[in-house]
């Protein structure tokens, strides 16, 4: 598949690029993505949850009132989850989320994932650029020349730029990552997928078998 490479300014450069079929143009595995974005969602959570059981707490064992006579249920402890207070039935209690999947399963979630993007004519492919200074009106052009605004923008590179690193931190919807640690996940959250030319390549030689 040929795609037309853009410059920064968002015009039509004379140079093509031939994206890899069997990474951008497979039939998608949805089961896959699924496993790959649960896994991905998982490791984000902190686990840290946590609530008491009756031995946990501190409180007298008295008893609160004569065992028959009163015409309510017997009451043998303050800590009792039925009080306000009292301890918790079955609660949550810290937890890895994390699991296991392979590596070809995950590769194959990212092939199906980009080439979901294709398919929506999600992924424009730009040259390798960078600013002068780091300035968010920088980025915001860009955004206006690739006709981006109100999307979620994700920006493919080979290496951390700084400038444009720091141009865009100031933009809730732009995001840059570099090709070594795409995900499933960003790859689908995101509404268009900005390539630099050298991520491309990148892209393909990660995900080659």
């Amino acid at each position: 598949m040929e795609l037309t490479i853009y410059n920064v300014s968002g015009a039509l450069t004379d140079r093509k690029i031939n994206l890899d079929d069997a990474i951008f143009g497979i039939e998608p595995n949805d089961h896959a993505i699924y496993l790959d974005v649960k896994q991905f969602m998982a490791n984000r959570r902190q686990g840290t949850h946590s609530s008491k059981e009756k031995s946990q707490l501190t409180g007298s064992t008295r008893k609160l009132k004569k065992q028959k006579g009163t015409g309510g249920a017997r009451a043998g402890s303050i800590k009792s989850p039925l009080f306000k207070g009292g301890a918790r039935v079955f609660g949550p209690h810290p937890r890895d989320y994390d699991f296991k999947l392979n590596k070809k399963l995950k590769k194959l979630a990212r092939k199906s994932a980009l080439s979901y993007k294709v398919k929506d004519d999600g992924i424009i492919v730009v040259e390798d650029f960078t600013f002068e200074t780091p300035k968010t009106k920088n980025f915001t052009g860009l955004i206006k020349n690739f006709k981006t605004e109100g999307k979620k923008l994700l920006l493919v590179t080979t290496n951390v730029d700084m400038n444009v690193l720091l141009s865009s931190r100031n933009l809730a919807k732009v995001k840059i990552i570099q090709a070594s640690d795409l995900n499933t996940y960003e790859i689908l959250d995101a509404g268009c997928l900005l390539l630099t030319e050298s991520s491309v390549k990148e892209i393909e030689s990660i995900h080659a078998n």
